[in-house]
């Protein structure tokens, strides 16, 4: 090979060696236990009436922190339209999950349809 192939060859061996350590492993096993979890009390969202004058619809993906006791201690919106997103959250902090032994993530999806 020649020194500006061996180079490039370096360069992306340098690449993909950085990004298999930078990407995120997949979380298949972590989501199944945590979702064992089970919800007590689940607070419908409000429809907003921006989305509803818009006739938006969609889905939002909230992560939420449940303390042991089973009260959320934080939410975070993961993916969805943003008119939709603080209802989902508002609603999500009212939710009760059962208790356990450890602070669990939650992975909630929330769909809003116009009726």
């Amino acid at each position: 090979m020649t020194t500006p192939t061996r180079r490039i060859v370096a360069v992306v061996v340098l690449i993909l060696s950085l990004a298999w350590l930078v990407v995120p492993r997949r979380m298949d096993a972590q989501v199944a236990t945590e979702s064992a979890r089970k919800v007590v009390n689940r607070v419908v969202p409000a429809y907003p009436d921006m989305a509803r004058t818009m006739n938006l619809k969609g889905n939002v993906k909230v992560e939420a922190v449940v303390a042991p006791s089973g009260a959320v201690k934080s939410v975070e919106i993961r993916g969805g339209h943003p008119v939709l997103a603080k209802s989902a959250e508002n609603a999500v902090f009212k939710w009760k999950w059962e208790s356990a032994a450890r602070e669990t993530r939650e992975l909630i999806e929330i769909t809003f349809n116009p009726q």
